[in-house]
């Protein structure tokens, strides 16, 4: 009797960290902000990669195992312009990062799995400068895929665009960020 598995691609796999920060705009010198950052922290340690040492990465979640994760990692691969952050997104101005201070902020694969989608978008538009800072949003699309969240939770590019507007930000541009993942990126 055999079992068939199935591998389920995850990380890398899924998007192209490197390529992804790259086409949204993060260079050197750059500071980001990766929010709800992940056990792995694929974007984190790659924008920290990118922004070299003029640069800084926080790398936010709300899990502190995820932090003590990705740091080790950092660590391991000599970024020590990554700086883990504990926050709870969902409550406002709980994030320790000085407001208007970062070009960046990513929130990559989040917004489904919360219901307070404005507060969390909220709250990554208070870290941002106001001139020119820009919030990149990467999520599940509203299809039917073999893997990834239910359909049901995932949230739609125009829910987004309608929170971003209540907010003040303009969208910069959108693009397709994998074969089931779309971008978007604002800007204040």
């Amino acid at each position: 009797m055999s079992i068939l598995t199935t591998k389920i691609p995850g990380g890398n796999e899924l998007m192209d960290a490197k390529k992804v920060l790259e086409k949204i705009g993060v260079k050197e010198g750059d500071r980001v902000c990766d929010l709800g950052c992940g056990s792995k922290g694929y974007f984190s340690l790659q924008a920290a990669k990118l922004v070299g040492n003029k640069g800084m990465v926080y790398a936010v979640d709300i899990l502190k195992s995820v932090l003590k994760n990705v740091e080790k990692e950092a660590k391991h691969e000599g970024l020590f312009n990554l700086k883990t952050v504990w926050s709870d997104l969902e409550i406002a101005a709980a994030t320790k990062i000085e407001p208007l201070d970062l070009d960046f902020c990513l929130l990559i694969n989040l917004l489904f799995q919360t219901k307070k989608h404005f507060e969390v978008m909220k709250e990554a538009s208070r870290l941002l400068k106001k001139d020119n800072g820009k919030l990149a949003i990467i999520d599940w699309k509203k299809i039917n895929s073999p893997f990834g969240p239910p359909v049901g939770i995932r949230i739609s590019p125009e829910e987004i665009e309608n929170f971003a507007q209540q907010l003040g930000l303009k969208k910069d541009f959108a693009f397709e960020a994998g074969n089931f993942h779309f971008g978007i990126v604002f800007k204040k």
